[in-house]
């Protein structure tokens, strides 16, 4: 235990370190903390000093991660997350015996939440809650037994469990359609009002990669309407705004009831659209393993 405390730096720096990282930004990071800005300072420069190494280059008021300071404040987050995600298992387990579903947003609440119910007529025993987020799995802050994002976002430590297929297409609604004409074609787009969901960093298919992928030779740009939340893209498309790109599994009940139809018949395939993930420690215990297996049956 000699060695290690001799080997690790002052962990009283690493969460400001960790929050300056992650952030880009010594203020942030003061927010975050409840600290000030000295202080946010004060312990990197410690952490720098022992280390023997600039973490961050300060230009212009600003900060900015130097090689090893990105490759450190990776390594640190990482770490802290697992004894962040750990500790609450630990704080969780004689409390509570409820499973945590942790879902994005889009899918938690179009495709998650009105099938649930078909889980407790199978499983009336087992209690489950569900929390959404717009933020990658790696940015999970609270204990989760499974967690159902789209393949390809980043999850940090978490371990795959199954992957799923998922589709993308264009939607609208049936009112939006009669106005544009039942026998519009995809090379007409243009003239329709497009609507898009944008987001830093495009983690979803937007509309130029979608036309790429299918082999359109022409692309919109971002012509139209941009929307930074999913949603509510997809409720301006229902109230007959414009096209949009739906997700399959989000927009399968719209299609199902009529509030939305297809223009065209173009889509944009994934064979792993959607993955489970479980957290990085331990197998699954018996009750979470029958949630994974009924997200696998829905999923197929």
């Amino acid at each position: 235990m000699q060695s290690l405390r001799r080997k690790l730096p002052p962990l009283s720096c690493l969460l400001p370190f960790e929050a300056a990282s992650r952030h880009g930004s010594i203020t942030k990071a003061a927010n975050e903390l409840g600290l000030t800005q000295a202080a946010i300072s004060k312990q990197i420069k410690a952490l720098e000093d022992d280390l023997g190494v600039s973490l961050f280059e300060r230009r212009n008021r600003a900060v900015y991660l130097t090689d090893a300071g990105r490759e450190f404040g990776i390594l640190v987050g990482e770490a802290l997350g697992e004894i962040a995600l750990k500790s609450d298992q630990l704080r969780q387990s004689n409390t509570s015996q409820e499973l945590v579903l942790r879902s994005q947003l889009c899918e938690g609440l179009y495709w998650l939440m009105p099938r649930l119910s078909r889980f407790y007529q199978k499983h009336p025993d087992i209690s489950v809650r569900v929390t959404v987020s717009v933020n990658p799995l790696s940015q999970a802050e609270e204990r989760f037994d499974l967690a159902l994002q789209t393949t390809g976002r980043e999850t940090g430590s978490a371990q795959l469990v199954f992957t799923a297929s998922d589709a993308v297409f264009p939607v609208c609604s049936p009112e939006y359609l009669d106005k544009i004409g039942r026998d519009i074609t995809l090379d007409q787009l243009s003239n329709c009002q497009i609507l898009h969901h944008i987001v830093y960093p495009q983690d979803w298919v937007d509309w130029d990669t979608w036309l790429k992928r299918i082999g359109a030779g022409f692309r919109v740009g971002h012509k139209g309407v941009l929307y930074d939340s999913y949603p509510m893209m997809i409720e301006a498309t229902v109230a007959g705004l414009g096209i949009g790109l739906g997700w399959s599994r989000t927009v399968e009940n719209h299609l199902a009831n009529g509030t939305l139809v297809r223009p065209f018949d173009q889509e944009l395939d994934f064979a792993e659209g959607l993955s489970v993930y479980k957290p990085k420690s331990g197998d699954l215990a018996p009750d979470i393993r029958k949630l994974a297996n009924w997200l696998r049956a829905e999923l197929t």
